[in-house]
């Protein structure tokens, strides 16, 4: 795709010249601490995206029950590292830069919340002890030191209708896990054997 270098935006100054100011009320919803309204929606969250930077950007899911992401404090949260694909590109990336975006989603509900600030990993007992889920503790808990925190407007959810059964995709609509790791593993990963596994391996290692 060939992109017309003239039409790059490359300042602030011109960037704010495309869009009006924001709305004070846009402005002034920014915290930098959480409230009791943050705690019932992180509380009511089984789902959190996170958003960490090293050399590369990357956005990374995190999803447990409901209030699985805890507050510590009005400046503090808490996020158990489940068991994952041990990539470890979230962690590797807070070990560089610090730097940390969350933004949380709930079930049929079309506002967001956002945290960012800075983040460290801690292996300590007492803190990995407060996750233990059938029967295991997390290796390590993200800990966040909020610098702003916010309520993200409906417009984005709402346009892509989300939460709408009907626009679920269809079974087999999409390829499966299997045959898009089949592909791009280069056939290293056998797609109805990596599906046939999933089933069962899945739901037995969540934690």
């Amino acid at each position: 795709m060939d992109i017309d270098i003239g039409q790059v935006i490359r300042d602030e100054t011109e960037l704010a010249a495309l869009y009006p100011p924001a709305l004070e009320r846009s402005v002034r919803k920014q915290m930098d601490h959480l409230d009791e309204h943050c705690r019932a929606f992180i509380a009511a969250s089984p789902m959190v995206i996170v958003g960490t930077q090293s050399g590369a950007a990357d956005n990374s899911p995190r999803g447990d029950v409901a209030g699985f992401v805890k507050v510590a404090d009005d400046h503090t949260l808490l996020i158990p590292d489940r068991r994952g694909n041990n990539r470890l590109d979230t962690l590797r990336n807070l070990v560089k830069n610090p730097a940390i975006g969350l933004l949380f989603v709930i079930p049929g509900v079309n506002e967001t919340f956002r945290v960012n600030g800075e983040a460290i990993i801690s292996r300590d007992p007492a803190l990995t002890g407060q996750f233990v889920m059938q029967g295991q503790a997390p290796r390590t808990v993200i800990v966040v030191k909020v610098k702003e925190a916010y309520i993200q407007c409906s417009r984005a959810l709402v346009r892509s209708d989300l939460w709408n059964p009907a626009k679920y995709a269809a079974p087999g609509k999409l390829p499966s896990m299997g045959t898009v790791m089949a592909k791009h593993t280069c056939g290293f990963v056998n797609a109805q054997d990596y599906d046939e596994e999933a089933q069962v391996r899945v739901p037995a290692t969540l934690y």
